[in-house]
């Protein structure tokens, strides 16, 4: 068994005049990503490893995540391959997790990530919204197999709200 928890990058600011990969979060962003990140804590679901794109978004979001977690900082890996915003480098990527990791976290963009929760899913998801959390769980035995798993929960900021 393996589990996939996807998350969607905070509620970024377009107010500064910067390249895409360098766009911070705005406040309602920084907000948010925390009252995710505390209601999947309460969820107790031990995380192996966790992937962030490179983006300043996502790896601020992921931080975010990080510190209320209390996840160790040694256990995260920058990867290219989910600034993506197609998905297919990011499935890619999926399928070189590492055997010996069960859940995994990974941060990121769309349009990808609303593709992935429908493409592996099993609950159709209209569009994941900023800050927006899926956990997908794969009766699989490595992540090279990946394939149609089961939709076990969703936590998106207006629920919390």
């Amino acid at each position: 068994m393996k589990t996939l928890v996807l998350v969607r990058h905070a509620k970024s600011s377009w107010e500064h005049n910067v390249g895409d990969k360098k766009r911070p979060l705005k406040k309602r962003g920084k907000n948010d990503a925390t009252l995710v990140s505390i209601a999947f804590k309460n969820r107790e679901l031990v995380l192996d490893k966790v992937y962030s794109s490179p983006a300043n978004r996502a790896l601020s979001t992921c931080k975010i995540f990080i510190n209320n977690l209390n996840f160790d900082n040694s256990k995260l890996a920058i990867v290219d391959e989910l600034y993506d915003f197609g998905g297919e480098q990011v499935i890619n990527f999926l399928k070189t997790i590492d055997v010996n990791y069960q859940n995994i976290m990974i941060f990121g963009h769309n349009h990808a990530f609303t593709s992935i929760c429908n493409i592996f899913g099993n609950s159709f998801i209209d569009n994941l919204p900023t800050s927006g959390l899926v956990v997908i769980d794969f009766d699989i035995k490595t992540w090279e197999e990946i394939n149609k798993g089961n939709t076990r929960f969703t936590i998106f900021p207006r629920d919390l709200k």
